[in-house]
C-alpha cells in the first residue's frame, strides 16, 4: 500500500499552516513524520483522516483518491480521548462498532488485542481504575480494535515504561510485517531511530528533510572519527590531529578521508587501548534540532 499526499496546502484565517507538502508512505516499516509542536503534523494527520479538507493538494492511496469508507484508519492521538468511567470492553467494541464492525466482531478482536497487550485481566475494569500507562495501551487497543489498513500513532510512547515501550516497538513492527501503513509520530527520537526506516521532518508547514535515516546519516562529513578508549585525554593530548573529548570519547577531525589509514596506524602505536573507531555519525536527535530550530 502507498500513501501519498501530493502539494497539500491548508490555512487557517489568515495563518498558512501547510505549503504544498509532498510526502509518499510506503507499507512495511514504520515512516517517522516528525516535527515541533505546530509544524503542520496534526493538520497533515487530520487531513488523511479526512477530518480536515485541504484547501488544495490531494491525498491518494495506491495513485487512486482515498475512499475512507473502504480504507479503515487507526489514530492514537497525542491528547487522549476515552471515557474514564466507563467498562473498558465496552469501550472497545463500541469503537469497533463505529468502525463498521458488528459487535461479535469487535468483541473477538477487542479480546485478542488486550491479551495481545497484557490487559486481558482489566477487561471488565473501569479505565479511571488504571494506572497512566496501562491507559495507554488501551488507547491503542482502541486504535487497533477495527483492523486498521492505515495505523497513525501520535506520541505513543508516552507514559509507558521501559518493559511496555518494549512490548509497543514489538506490536508497531508486527503490524508493518502485516502489511499495515504505520505513521509514527514522537519527540522520543531513539524510539524513531529505532523503528523507522525513513522520515520526514516538518518545519514551519514544509517538509524540510526526508529520506532514509542511514541515507541522510552517511550525508554528513565523513571526515570526523570517533574513538573509544579508557583514556580519552591522553589520545586526545597526544594525537596529530585537530580532537576534543566529548562524552568519554575522542572526536577527531581528519583534513581528508584518506588519512583514516595514518589515524589507525597512529593508534596502533600508543600505549593506552583502544576499545572502538568509527565514523562519527549525528543522532537523529541532532538532525531534528539541526533543521527545526529556526521555527517560530
Amino acid at each position: 500500500m502507498e500513501l501519498k499526499l501530493s502539494n497539500l496546502e491548508k490555512s487557517f484565517g489568515e495563518k498558512k499552516v501547510l505549503h504544498g507538502i509532498s510526502l509518499k508512505v510506503e507499507s512495511g516499516s514504520p515512516f517517522g513524520f516528525l516535527g515541533r509542536n505546530g509544524a503542520g503534523k496534526t493538520t497533515s494527520i487530520r487531513i488523511i483522516m479526512g477530518v480536515l479538507l485541504a484547501d488544495s493538494g490531494e491525498v491518494t492511496i495506491d495513485g487512486k483518491p482515498i475512499d475512507r469508507s473502504k480504507t479503515r484508519i487507526g489514530y492514537l492521538p497525542e491528547e487522549r480521548g476515552l471515557y474514564p468511567k466507563k467498562e473498558i470492553m465496552e469501550q472497545l467494541i463500541y469503537f469497533g462498532v463505529l468502525k463498521g464492525m458488528s459487535r461479535r466482531e469487535a468483541a473477538e478482536s477487542a479480546k485478542s488485542i488486550l491479551q495481545r497487550l497484557d490487559m486481558g485481566q482489566y477487561a471488565k475494569s473501569r479505565l479511571e481504575t488504571l494506572s497512566k500507562g496501562n491507559q495507554q495501551k488501551i488507547q491503542l487497543a482502541a486504535t487497533l480494535v477495527a483492523k486498521p489498513d492505515i495505523v497513525i500513532l501520535d506520541e505513543p510512547f508516552s507514559g509507558l515504561d521501559p518493559v511496555n515501550a518494549l512490548l509497543l516497538k514489538d506490536i508497531i513492527e508486527e503490524l508493518a510485517l502485516q502489511g499495515k501503513l504505520v505513521l509514527l509520530s514522537s519527540h522520543q527520537m531513539n524510539y524513531i531511530e529505532e523503528l523507522c526506516p525513513e522520515i520526514a521532518i516538518l518545519n514551519g508547514g514544509n517538509i524540510v528533510l526526508s529520506g532514509r535515516i542511514r541515507d541522510i546519516k552517511r550525508s554528513y562529513d565523513r571526515r570526523r572519527m570517533v574513538i573509544d578508549t579508557p583514556d580519552p585525554q591522553l589520545v586526545a593530548n597526544t594525537i596529530p590531529w585537530r580532537s576534543e573529548t566529548s562524552n568519554g570519547q575522542v572526536l577527531v577531525d581528519l583534513p581528508e578521508l584518506s588519512d583514516r589509514e595514518a589515524l589507525l596506524k597512529y593508534l596502533s602505536s600508543i600505549s593506552t587501548s583502544v576499545d572502538c573507531v568509527k565514523v562519527f555519525e549525528p543522532t537523529l536527535n541532532d538532525i531534528f534540532i539541526q533543521y527545526t530550530e529556526d521555527q517560530v
